[in-house]
């Protein structure tokens, strides 16, 4: 009997387990299968919440985080991985690190998960120098304007951006902006700026919508689309999946 050969694309998510499926790992399985992607996935914390409650967080232990990706990396080639939450940001840098020895040329995405939809607050602890080296090992951060604004409360949003974007990319996401809301901005190679309005002139609050993104944009990375192209997409399949019901967990479909 032949055995046939692996055709699969494989693309890996490091983020916690939400029960109810709406954000966390497994989220962005669905989202990553939706690309035609197989999802690998390691979890960061186990938690108890559904789609309007956060009750718990257990962290996973840090030596079992990078026990899980050593053991992915053994068998499969991983090109890009997305990052949700992690307890603090000195083990952050430490799967970051990992990540970039197993494979140098891997994509990162971190979506920098803050606080849950529900009013959780993950790690707050600030290390600026930490916080410098994650966001150089990262090929895209996707805040949204409460996250963005967070990270650096002593500085405004536009001179938070001016700093990121000297270390990375980033994918602002506009659901949380007071005025223009929905419009999207990328920031990327440090000097451009591209406005992504949306495309639907409203659209049914998700749980996990944040998740979806980074994984969609990931996806599209993985994929090998051009960048402004892998943004626009990822904000088009996000809004299909906020309008796919009017409930808070939504319907993966890629067409």
């Amino acid at each position: 009997m032949s055995i046939k050969k692996d055709t699969k694309s494989y693309i890996l998510t490091i983020a916690g387990l939400d029960p109810s499926s709406g954000a966390g790992i497994t989220s962005d399985i669905k989202t990553f299968e939706a690309h035609g992607l197989y999802g690998l996935s390691v979890c960061t914390a186990v938690t108890a919440q559904n789609d309007i409650d956060f009750k718990a967080c257990n962290w996973i232990k840090k030596e079992m985080i990078l026990e899980q990706i050593t053991l992915l990396f053994d068998r499969f080639t991983i090109p890009v991985a997305k990052i949700g939450i992690v307890q603090s940001w000195e083990t952050l840098l430490e799967i970051l690190q990992t990540l970039k020895e197993l494979n140098p040329s891997i994509k990162i995405i971190l979506d920098p998960i803050l606080k849950a939809s529900a009013g959780f607050k993950f790690h707050t602890e600030e290390n600026l120098e930490i916080l410098e080296n994650v966001l150089k090992e990262c090929e895209f951060i996707t805040p949204n304007y409460e996250e963005i604004k967070a990270l650096f409360p002593e500085k405004t949003i536009e001179e938070t951006i001016d700093f990121i974007s000297e270390k990375t990319n980033v994918y602002l996401k506009g659901g949380h902006r007071t005025e223009k809301k929905g419009w999207d901005e990328v920031y990327y190679s440090k000097i451009v700026k591209m406005n992504i309005p949306p495309n639907t002139a409203a659209v049914f609050q998700k749980h996990g919508s944040g998740c979806v993104l980074s994984a969609a944009l990931a996806a599209n990375i993985a994929n090998e689309k051009p960048l402004e192209d892998a943004c626009k997409e990822a904000k088009w399949y996000t809004e299909q999946f906020l309008n796919s019901n009017e409930t808070l967990l939504g319907v993966h479909n890629y067409n």
